[in-house]
């Protein structure tokens, strides 16, 4: 089998608050006198009762973020390790707007996060592009406020809506209108917590490009032979689905049966450092749990690479460097 820490992928669903080192969100904490939330037993995959618990977690880590530098080397450190992964092109996702609220200051948190990616991809060569995320449960006012501020940063790729499903979407439909209007790609997470109803309201009156998760497409067949035929992709994240206690173990992660209906099918993350998962960690879960050889792997990269929001060129050139790593001898 070859090495996937040399398969180019493009990681399309992660969350940069999720990628922390806990070593530097330790050091972040300590430095702004702010309690970090627990690692767990010997850093293995944390365990959470339900998304509230699991989003309470994460204000906690949220909160450790104080100061531009903080944004911004946790930035350096996220290109610096996808970089080890093999990871060509990535879009992490970026809740800019909560932390320019809680901070008093809208513009600095995202500035600070740009100025890491620019110098992390220079010396890491990894291109990265961001996402702005907008909780579910937060004001449509909010929402604007994310779209006006990716709108005046061209290294924001696009926008979208997270959160517990179990909030609607259709609030904030008129927003992500102008968000597309603006020449901003729009990405909502749906169909991880709840069902085929969350992924038309994405896919409908949301009008997402990509489905952040979108497993629970297989609800409803009529919805699975709309998105296979629309082609839109869906950002699967296993780990991250037994992590949450969405599926039950890897093994019975139903990735293989999204594939096997025809739909298109990305491999991420999410959540790396509470999941315990990097992106080659990931690929080569799935391998193991069912069985997919080296061109199965492929297919799953260049999916990854064709449903980016990067320069067509860039995704002609990384798509070679795909070929030719299965033209490569095996070990």
């Amino acid at each position: 089998m070859r090495d996937l820490r040399l398969l180019p992928k493009a990681h399309l669903h992660v969350h940069l608050e999720s990628t922390i080192r806990w070593e530097t969100l330790a050091e972040i904490g300590a430095a702004n006198g702010v309690a970090v939330p627990s690692r767990g037993d010997g850093g293995t995959p944390l365990a959470f009762d339900g998304f509230r618990q699991f989003a309470d977690h994460n204000s906690l880590v949220r909160d450790c973020l104080r100061r531009p530098e903080d944004f911004r080397r946790i930035a350096v450190e996220f290109c610096e390790d996808e970089a080890a992964q093999g990871t060509a092109y990535a879009e992490v996702t970026f809740t800019a707007a909560s932390h320019g609220e809680r901070l008093g200051d809208l513009e600095m948190p995202l500035e600070a996060v740009l100025d890491g990616l620019a110098e992390g991809q220079a010396a890491h060569g990894v291109q990265c592009r961001v996402l702005l995320d907008h909780s579910r449960r937060r004001s449509v006012e909010r929402a604007r406020r994310t779209v006006e501020l990716a709108a005046r940063h061209p290294a924001v790729a696009g926008v979208g809506v997270a959160g517990e499903e179990s909030h609607p979407l259709a609030p904030f439909a008129e927003v992500f209108a102008a968000a597309g209007d603006a020449g901003l790609h729009v990405v909502h997470h749906a169909g991880e917590t709840c069902g085929a109803a969350s992924v038309r309201e994405a896919i409908g009156p949301g009008g997402a490009e990509r489905l952040g998760h979108g497993i629970r497409v297989l609800d409803d067949a009529e919805l699975v032979a709309e998105v296979r035929d629309r082609a839109i992709p869906l950002e699967v994240c296993p780990s991250s689905n037994v992590a949450l206690g969405i599926a039950g173990s890897l093994a019975a992660h139903p990735l293989p049966r999204l594939r096997d209906a025809g739909l298109v099918v990305t491999l991420n993350t999410d959540i790396p450092s509470i999941a315990g998962t990097t992106l080659t960690q990931e690929y080569a879960r799935v391998r193991d749990a069912f069985g997919y050889g080296d061109e199965v792997m492929a297919e799953f990269a260049r999916a990854s690479i064709a449903a980016s929001f990067a320069p067509e060129e860039t995704k002609a050139r990384l798509t070679g460097r795909v070929d030719d790593w299965l033209a490569a001898p095996d070990a």
